[in-house]
Parts: C-alpha cells; structure tokens; sequence
C-alpha cells in the first residue's frame, strides 16, 4: 500500500524504520487504520520527553513544610466560620463546579467495569457514581444553585460510563448539568529501543495520558469554554475510588477562595514514615508533591521540634482549582510535564504474534494535576481526618487495605456517629446508610432524628429508589 509521504517521512526522521516496512507490506484495511493513528502522534514530542528525562539529573531537593491550614491551629490563618461563609457565597451565586476524574476501570476490584459503577453503599450497594451525584444534587439544593459535574472517562471507560447515567437518568441530575468528556491517550513504547508498540496488528498500544490529562481534555472537549461561559470561577477537583469525598464542601472552597490560592489541596497527615503516599511540601517558595518514591528512608522518617513527622501532609487527590489558572496553563504547554512509567505492556509483533510479557518491558506516558501546584499564586493545603473524609477502594477485600469491606465500615463509621451525635443509638456492627438527599450533614439530621428508634438492623435513610 502507498504510504502517505508526509507519514513516511515523519516515520523515517523518528527511526520508526521497520514500523514503516510493516504498514507498506500490511492488508491496505490495517495500514490505513494505522496509518490514521499513527498521524494523530506527535513523534517528536515523544523522542524531546525522553532526552529530556535522560538528560535530567535528580539533585537533592530542599524541601520545607507546606503552607498549611491544619486541624490542630490554635491561631488559624483564616476563621472557619468565615470560610464557611464564603465557600457558601461562591456556591449561592452559582460560581462552582465538580470535576470527577473517572477513567479507571475496576481491574484490581475484580470488576469489569468502570470504577464508578462498584457498589459501596454498606446497605443499598449504591455505586459511587450514585453517591457523588447525590451529593452534588443535594449540595446544589440547599444553596439553590446548580452545580455542573464535568465527568473525565478514559478510552476504556467512556461508552459504558455514558451508557450506565443514561440507563439511570443521570441518577437524577438534569442532563445541562452533566457534561461527560473522554481523556486523551499517549502511545506505549518498547523499553529496549524506544520504538512504538502494537495492540493488534492495526492498532497502536495506547494508554490514557494520566490524570493531569484533564486540561487538555478539558480544552480539546469545549468543558473549560464551558465553564467560563457558565461564568464559573471555581472546581471542585476529585477521584472516583473516595466515596467519603464532601463533594463541594464550603469550608474547603472557603479556605481556598480566601487565601487567594489558584490551587489548593486537602491532606490526611501521615502517621508513619513507611506509608506510601505522596507528600505536599514547599521547594523554593513553591507547593509541589514528592512521591513517596522519591523520598529517602532518612527523609521520610525526619521529624520537626515536636516530634512529628516534618513531611507529614499526604496526598488524597482532592483539589480546589480557579477556572481563570486552568485556563493560563492551558495555554502554556510545559505546564504539565510527562512523566515516564515502567509497565508490562502486552503487544502485537510485526509477524502477528501476542506478546504477554511477565516483566516490565514498556514504557507510558503520564501526566499528573498536582504537576499545576508549582505553577500556581498562594497554594495552601488543607488537613482533613481521613474518618470524615477518605476511604479509598482501590483493592479487593483480602488485600491489607483500601478494600471495599474497609470503605464500607468508613462509610457505616461515618453515619454511625452523625446519629449518634442526633441522639440516636446504633448497635454495634449494624450497617447504616444516609442518602445525601436525606441529609447532607449531621446538623441536617439532627433535623429530621427526633422520635427515630435505637437502630439495631442495617438501616437506610433515604431510599435508592428515591
């Protein structure tokens, strides 16, 4: 089949030599489907990425804590009350949207399907779509503002993820207030050589470009014009796998709104040196996030004057984002570096075969959100307790944490105490769940508990069918 030239040449000067070879020789149907995707890749800017990441030198950083808004403030920068305040006036006057970051797919849950359909509700087994989305209509009800939810799917994840709100009515959320937009993908490339990989005889081995996708995705879909002609000014920014997410919570929008910052990040504060999650720290004036992997063993266990630990704010993946800053970094293409991945990477050869590696033998392309956090005027961090406000579902029950079973007992945790601080009794052990269109807090319960019966069976307010 005759090549276009702009395409052979492209390929030539990237060294793609024998990839060539193949798409000349292959059946003129599975070179013209390569061929329109290997058109759509931007080869130089995958051979820039990697000299740049073999040219970078890892030096060591000098790292201070965070500017930080914490539980334990005796003198906090800003007043909660006061931040309520605001974070309610930004909700009232229709300022805030939700952004959900939902391109996983349930694989380490033993679930086939998107993440966001895995049934969590200890009693009703309402998936954390439903959760979210009731959260967000529950919100917007009190302050009598509609909130959009900007929905992020990955190639793997979006038919069926339209499909499941479109079987469920957007489980209740006006369709002018649902946009669902599907994250770019990066292709895969051989560890060894560096050449580009095959799924399938016509088909580039593609991953999604990490969550830091979102802004170009949020661009490429028209969600960010969206936004700004909704005259939105900020996001709610959150991922899928935490059901305990207070979607849209004031007091965080409030601290967020008040302190001026572009972008800022809730923390759980790590307990112990070893746990593996990423740290918010300050380098050089700026907010950025360490891995965990790169931290020393010496670093990770280094505690201040009063003996906790000196990089203690852990990641959760709950950001407060200002439309105006995602739309400059938008327009600055070095915002959002690529990151490098070493992962089995199944593939295609040129003869036909499928190839299962049992080692890592590839390498994809990621970008991450926190990448913005340097980038961005006044960025603070905010401490939230995991008990109100985390409990991840990443692994299926048997693994040592993050389980369904774990986020189940959060959840029944959670309402446990929200009843019992209305008055009303729980026996140990007994499931419960609290719709948010029942109560979005405890103070909306207290409202509504009078008269209630001690709860000695799994017990829902606020019926699934409702």
């Amino acid at each position: 089949m005759s090549i276009d030239p702009q395409l052979t040449a492209k390929l030539t000067d990237a060294g793609e030599q024998e990839l060539l070879n193949y798409l000349q020789s292959a059946d003129p149907q599975v070179a013209a489907q390569l061929s329109a995707q290997l058109a759509a890749v931007d080869l130089e800017e995958i051979a820039a990425t990697l000299a740049k990441k073999r040219k970078a030198a890892a030096g060591p950083l000098e790292m201070t804590s965070p500017p930080a808004i914490r539980l334990d403030d005796v003198a906090p920068r800003i007043n909660e009350a006061e931040a309520i305040a605001a974070g309610e006036q930004l909700l009232s006057a229709g300022k805030v949207a939700a952004l959900l970051v939902a391109g996983g797919q349930g694989t380490r849950l033993g679930f086939d399907h998107p993440k966001g359909m895995f049934p969590i509700g200890p009693v009703t087994d309402r998936t954390l779509f439903q959760i979210f989305v009731e959260k967000l209509i529950a919100r917007g009800n009190r302050y009598n503002a509609a909130i959009p939810l900007y929905l992020m799917t990955s190639p793997a994840t979006h038919d069926e993820t339209v499909e499941c709100f479109a079987a469920n009515d957007n489980f209740g959320l006006p369709d002018s207030q649902l946009k669902i937009f599907c994250q770019g993908t990066m292709p895969a490339i051989d560890a060894a050589s560096g050449k580009l990989l095959l799924a399938k005889p016509d088909q580039l081995a593609l991953s999604p470009d990490g969550h830091g996708g979102t802004l170009a995705a949020l661009v490429n879909s028209g969600c960010l014009a969206d936004m700004q002609s909704r005259g939105l000014e900020e996001v709610y920014y959150f991922q899928v796998d935490n059901p305990l997410a207070d979607v849209c919570e004031p007091l965080f929008l409030g601290y967020h709104h008040l302190s001026g910052s572009e972008m800022s990040t809730q923390v759980v504060a790590k307990q112990r040196p070893e746990e593996k999650v990423g740290v918010l720290v300050e380098v050089d004036g700026r907010l950025r996030l360490v891995e965990y992997s790169e931290l020393s063993e010496e670093l990770a266990a280094e505690r201040d004057a009063s003996g906790s630990l000196k990089y203690w704010a852990g990641n959760i993946a709950i950001h407060g984002l200002n439309v105006d800053f995602l739309s400059r970094m938008a327009a600055d293409a070095e915002s959002l570096p690529w990151h490098l991945a070493s992962k089995k990477v199944p593939y295609c050869t040129f003869q036909g075969e499928q190839v299962d590696p049992q080692a890592p033998n590839g390498v994809k392309f990621e970008r991450f959100i926190f990448d913005l956090l340097p980038h961005a005027k006044n960025a603070i961090v905010v401490e939230i307790l995991p008990s109100t406000t985390f409990a991840p579902v990443k692994n299926a029950d048997g693994a040592a944490s993050d389980t369904p079973s774990a986020a189940r007992a959060a959840l029944t945790a959670f309402y446990g105490k929200w009843l019992m601080e209305a008055g009303v009794s729980v026996e140990s052990g007994v499931p419960v769940e609290i719709s948010p269109l029942f109560a979005l807090d405890s103070e909306e319960l207290k409202s509504k508990a009078e008269g209630m019966s001690p709860i000695v069976e799994p017990t829902v307010f606020g019926d699934s069918s409702e």
